[in-house]
């Protein structure tokens, strides 16, 4: 006894959630944070924030004083012959010698025309900087995980189209064989079916092979097993409420890349004041502690030693050094005009980018009713198409029109709101926001 299309259609469903079920369900959010945990490119970012922020330190910025301790210790073994003024002569075979020195000292420069506390503040602001990039890398890779996952959605929700295209196929081909048993059709119109059962198959095939890469990229931007499977939530969720002004507005504040070009522009602003410093007089102090013991088989002092503490100060000051001075500072200031030039071509290319980006988004919202229609009305042409074809009263030809005008439908429609879920991904990803 033959099922009803009704009961192989529902079978069909069944044995598919059935299989998605055995698989694990990986949702979206589940997915950022594994990105946000393991994604390489997101531990770099991180790491090289940690450098920064290791480096951002008055050490290193050079106002604290530079404690060293050193001892040296000399020894000589030596056939020594001396004369004297008198005429007296005294010599010695393996005289030995020694000369012992060890102490602490410290050099601290106190004045060096303002340039320590400008190299603190670059510090500082390199960090910024460090934090920036950091921000960009996440939301660029919370984007991908986006982008991928969402195309997997799409992906799967046209197989599910092509699994129910082939029982309409399958149906098909058992109308054509029943009517040519009996004699109401001919062996051509079998055949014609079978091609297009076949071909649906082929087309199921590769649609499962696309799915399967694209889960296999998606585990690369997690940083997971590659073989690791997996399904998702098949429901694409579009933000429609989203506003240029709103968007344009947050940019200004958060983009990460104009940021770190105004972050930039000070850290050239600082190198200026930096170069600027040369001009300036640098004064130093100096201070140590030293023990000396030196002992020797010949000569007036055979045994010598000396001990305390040692202080003093440095000043310099640079009169003349080929006009490097005014050489360096006109570089530096060239490079402050373009870092408030890349800031101005900065803002202009995002704006560029959000209305641009922002006509995209509406028109996929516009594209998602439209294809949502078009699917809608395409399913009822179907359904009616189907029941004609049953009875005979139309052609293999318009039955598999109606079929392929379903299918491509459905196609569509996912599609538009794929791109609807990428134009709202880049849109937010230009203004700054992790929230996607």
């Amino acid at each position: 006894m033959k099922l009803n299309n009704k009961y192989q259609f529902l079978i069909v469903i069944f044995l598919s959630a059935f299989a998605l079920q055995a698989q694990q369900t990986l949702s979206i959010e589940d997915a950022i944070k594994i990105a946000l945990k393991n994604n390489y490119e997101i531990q770099i970012a991180s790491n090289n924030l940690k450098v920064d922020s290791e480096n951002n330190t008055a050490g290193n910025a050079g106002m604290l004083p530079i404690v060293t301790a050193s001892i040296i210790d000399n020894n000589n073994i030596q056939n020594l012959s001396q004369t004297r003024s008198d005429g007296t002569v005294n010599s010695l075979n393996n005289g030995k010698s020694n000369s012992l020195n060890y102490g602490i000292g410290l050099d601290w420069t106190i004045f060096d025309g303002m340039k320590m506390f400008a190299r603190r503040d670059q510090l500082k602001e390199l960090q910024k900087l460090g934090e920036s990039q950091l921000k960009w890398t996440i939301i660029t890779k919370i984007g991908d995980v986006y982008s991928t996952y969402y195309d997997i959605v799409q992906q799967q929700q046209q197989l599910v189209a092509l699994d129910s295209t082939i029982i309409i196929s399958l149906q098909r081909l058992d109308l054509a064989q029943n009517r040519f048993t009996i004699g109401k059709a001919s062996k051509l119109e079998v055949l014609n079916a079978q091609v297009d059962l076949n071909t649906d198959k082929v087309l199921q095939l590769k649609q499962k092979v696309i799915i399967s890469n694209t889960k296999v990229l998606l585990n690369q931007i997690l940083a997971r097993d590659a073989t690791i499977d997996f399904t998702t939530n098949n429901i694409f969720k579009v933000d429609t409420s989203l506003k240029l002004e709103d968007l344009s507005s947050l940019a200004k504040k958060q983009n990460p890349e104009l940021q770190a070009q105004i972050i930039n522009k000070k850290i050239t602003e600082l190198q200026l004041k930096q170069v600027k410093s040369s001009r300036y007089p640098t004064v130093a102090v100096r201070s140590g502690y030293n023990f000396v013991d030196t002992q020797s088989s010949l000569g007036f002092t055979t045994q010598s030693s000396a001990k305390g503490l040692n202080y003093g100060f440095s000043a310099s000051l640079n009169l003349f050094d080929g006009l490097a001075q005014n050489r360096n500072e006109k570089i530096a200031n060239l490079a402050l005009d373009n870092a408030n030039i890349q800031i101005d071509q900065q803002e202009l290319a995002l704006e560029t980018q959000l209305t641009m980006a922002y006509q995209t988004y509406l028109t996929n919202l516009e594209l998602i009713t439209l294809e949502e229609t078009n699917e809608s009305i395409a399913k009822k042409n179907l359904e009616i198409t189907l029941d004609k074809f049953r009875i005979g009263t139309i052609t293999t030809l318009e039955f598999r029109t109606a079929q392929l005008n379903y299918v491509n439908a459905i196609v569509r429609f996912t599609n538009a709101q794929y791109q609807a879920k990428l134009s709202e991904i880049s849109l937010k990803e230009l203004s700054g926001r992790l929230d996607y």
